[in-house]
């Protein structure tokens, strides 16, 4: 879970404070939920008016295929 927070927050730009028109700082970054989705809080804070803004990240599970697909059903022996 720890290297899914650092790979959000690594891709993820600052929103700009809509008062002072500067970057927010990044304050923290919290699990919102991890079923069926997950989906990360990253939370801002403007360095000059405190005010707080919040991003979020959604990760979409993608199709993974398995290393084997099934086992052989019958096994044939040489007679």
């Amino acid at each position: 879970m720890v290297d899914r927070l650092r790979s959000a927050a690594e891709q993820l730009e600052a929103p700009v404070c809509p008062d002072c028109h500067v970057e927010m700082k990044w304050f923290r970054s919290e699990l919102l939920s991890d079923e069926p989705t997950p989906v990360i809080a990253h939370l801002f804070v403007c360095p000059h008016c405190k005010r707080a803004s919040q991003a979020n990240t959604v990760f979409r599970r993608g199709q993974t295929t398995p290393d084997r697909l099934s086992a052989p059903r019958f096994i044939s022996s040489a007679a």
